[in-house]
C-alpha cells in the first residue's frame, strides 16, 4: 500500500531546554565513554502500557503502516541469553510473516528484552521489526555466519578490499514498506571485533553495515539505538521514500568508517531528530564511485535533514560524497548541531567522479570546536581502480550556506574546485565564525571557487565577495517536498 500524506501525527522529538555548553559537555562524555561495554538500560514499561490485575495493555508507537499480524521471536525459539545463536529464530519468524505481506495486512517480528546475538538476517515486505527497550540485538563475532556478497554495481568493487563484502546484519532487497523501530531497543554490531581485523589487514572482504536495504520503497527506521557497526550504520541503496528519525548512533570516535547515516543513490529522503557519535562522517550521502557509479546513473536527491546532533572529530557534519557519480541533487539541511568535528559540511570529489553536486541547501547550524566550517575538495584522491575516466569532471553549483555560529575554529574554510573546472554558484550569509587561539593565520583558502557572500565574519576571500547590507540573503527553499508529508498511524501491541 502507498504511503498516505499529511501526516496528524508528530514524530518531532524534542529536548529538554539546554545551553550549548551543557550539550557539548554530554555529547563530550559519551564521545569517550562509549566502546564495547553494553549500555546500562532501566526497567520501565514501555510508552502507553500499564499492568492492571495481571494484564498488560497494549502500548502505542507511530509508524507508517500497522500490521495484521505479530509474532514474538521466542515463537521461533529465540533464546536471549546473549550467547545462543538466534540467526535461524530470526530467519524463520521473517519467512513466517512474509506470508501476510500484500493483502494480508502485513507482519510484524517482536523482539522482547533479552539479547539476541545473531548473525545477518533479511526482511521482507509489508514487515515491522519492533524492539523493546530492554531489547539487544547483538551481531555474533562469528564470521562463518556471515556470507559474503557481491560489491554494489555502483562501487564495482568492496569499500574496503577489491571483490565481494560481508552482508550487513539486518538487510533486505526489492521490498516496499518496511520498517525497524522500536521503543530505543539497541542494535549492538561489536565492531570492536571487526576494527580489530580491518586494523590488522586480516579481513579479505569488505566489513558489513548494520542496515543496508537495497530498491527499497517506503522505509521508516525510528527510536533505535545503533552502538559499535562494523562499519557504516544505516545505508539505504537504490531506494526512495525514506524516513529516519529518532535514532541515536554511536561509535568511539576513532573507529575506521562507522559513518551514521549514509543515503545513496535514494530520492526522497527525510533523517530528522538523529544524535551521532561517530569515527566518520555523521550523514553522507553518496551516489557511486567512479566509473561503476556513472554507469548506474542513479542520483541521490530531495533529502531533508533536520535537527541532527553530531561529533565526529575526523570527519564531517554532513558529507556530500566523495562517491558522487550518479549526482546528487537537493539537499536541505537546517537546525544543525555539532561538537568537536572536523567539518560542517564538505563536498568531496574528484576527477574521474563526473556527474554533479548542486542544488544543496544548509542553513541554521551551531557549531563549536571544528577545524573548518566549510570544506569543499575537487581532489579526492579514493578511487576503486585505474579505469575511471579522466574527462569526467564533476560539476559543483549552486551550494548555498546561512545562518551560521561556530566558536573554537581552526579555519573558517577551506574550498578548492578543480582547474579549469571551478565550483560556481557558492552563496554564504549571516555566518560569524569564531577563531580559535591557534588557529590559521589565513581564515579563509579558496582557488578555483566562484560565489558571493553576505555579512560574513571573519572576511571571505575575493573570490566569495560582500554584496554590502541591501543584498539578499542566500537562498533556501519554500516548497515542500513529499516526503515531509507522509502519514504516520498509531499503532499498538499487546506483549
Amino acid at each position: 500500500m502507498a504511503w498516505q500524506r499529511h501526516s496528524s501525527i508528530s514524530l518531532q522529538t524534542r529536548i529538554p531546554p539546554t545551553s550549548f555548553q551543557t550539550l557539548a559537555l554530554w555529547i563530550s562524555l559519551m564521545a569517550v565513554s562509549i566502546g564495547t561495554a553494553d549500555c546500562a538500560r532501566r526497567s520501565v514499561q514501555l510508552p502507553g502500557s500499564s499492568r492492571d490485575g495481571g494484564v498488560m495493555r497494549p502500548f502505542k508507537y507511530a509508524a507508517t503502516s500497522c500490521r495484521a499480524k505479530t509474532a514474538s521471536l521466542t515463537d521461533f525459539g529465540g533464546v536471549g541469553d546473549g550467547k545462543t545463536s538466534n540467526t535461524k529464530a530470526f530467519q524463520a519468524a521473517v519467512a513466517h510473516l512474509a506470508q501476510f505481506a500484500g493483502g494480508g495486512g502485513g507482519g510484524m517480528l517482536y523482539v522482547p528484552a533479552g539479547r539476541w546475538l545473531t548473525g545477518p538476517f533479511n526482511l521482507t515486505n509489508s514487515f515491522t521489526l519492533f524492539l523493546h527497550r530492554d531489547a539487544v540485538i547483538l551481531a555474533t563475532q562469528d564470521m562463518s555466519e556471515w556470507p559474503v556478497i557481491d560489491p554494489l554495481p555502483s562501487y564495482g568493487r568492496g569499500r574496503d578490499h577489491a571483490g565481494g563484502r560481508y552482508s550487513s546484519l539486518i538487510g533486505g532487497s526489492n521490498l516496499t514498506d518496511v520498517i525497524i523501530t522500536g521503543d530505543n531497543g539497541t542494535i549492538d554490531g561489536q565492531g570492536a571485533f571487526w576494527w580489530q581485523k580491518f586494523h590488522g589487514g586480516k579481513l579479505k572482504y569488505t566489513r558489513g553495515y548494520l542496515i543496508e536495504l537495497l530498491h527499497t520503497d517506503q522505509i521508516f527506521i525510528s527510536n533505535l539505538t545503533l552502538l559499535n557497526s562494523p562499519a557504516w550504520n544505516i545505508h539505504p541503496v537504490y531506494s526512495s521514500n525514506i524516513v529516519i528519525s529518532g535514532i541515536t548512533i554511536l561509535a568511539p570516535v576513532r573507529s575506521p568508517n562507522t559513518d551514521g547515516i549514509n543515503p545513496d543513490s535514494c530520492s526522497h529522503v527525510r533523517i530528522e531528530d538523529c544524535y551521532i557519535v561517530s569515527g566518520d562522517d555523521c550523514v553522507a550521502i553518496k551516489s557511486g564511485w567512479d566509473e561503476y557509479g556513472i554507469a548506474v546513473g542513479m542520483p541521490s536527491q530531495h533529502i531533508i535533514i533536520r535537527r541532527l546532533t553530531c561529533i565526529s572529530p575526523t570527519s564531517a557534519v554532513i558529507a556530500l560524497g566523495s562517491e558522487m557519480s550518479g549526482g546528487i541533487q537537493d539537499v536541505r539541511a537546517e537546525d544543525i548541531t555539532a561538537i568537536d568535528s572536523e567539518s560542517g559540511v564538505r563536498i568531496k570529489t574528484a576527477v574521474g567522479r563526473g556527474a554533479y553536486v548542486k542544488d544543496i541547501f544548509v542553513r541554521g547550524m551551531n557549531l563549536n570546536t571544528m577545524k573548518w566550517v566549510f570544506w569543499m575538495t575537487g581532489s579526492y584522491k579514493s578511487h576503486p581502480d585505474n579505469k575511471y575516466d579522466p574527462n569526467a569532471i564533476p560539476v559543483v553549483k549552486g551550494i548555498s550556506y546561512s545562518d551560521v555560529v561556530a566558536t573554537d575554529v581552526t579555519q573558517a574554510a577551506r574550498l578548492e574546485g578543480i582547474s579549469n573546472a571551478p565550483f560556481t554558484g557558492i552563496c554564504i550569509s549571516n555566518v560569524t565564525v569564531q577563531l580559535a587561539a591557534k588557529a590559521k593565520k589565513q581564515s579563509w583558502t579558496c582557488t578555483d571557487v566562484e560565489g558571493v557572500s553576505k555579512g560574513v565574519s571573519p572576511t571571505p576571500c575575493a573570490s566569495l565577495p560582500d554584496q554590502g547590507a541591501g543584498a539578499e540573503p542566500c537562498p533556501f527553499p519554500t516548497d515542500r517536498l513529499p516526503i515531509d508529508d507522509i502519514v504516520f498511524e498509531e499503532c499498538s501491541y499487546t506483549s
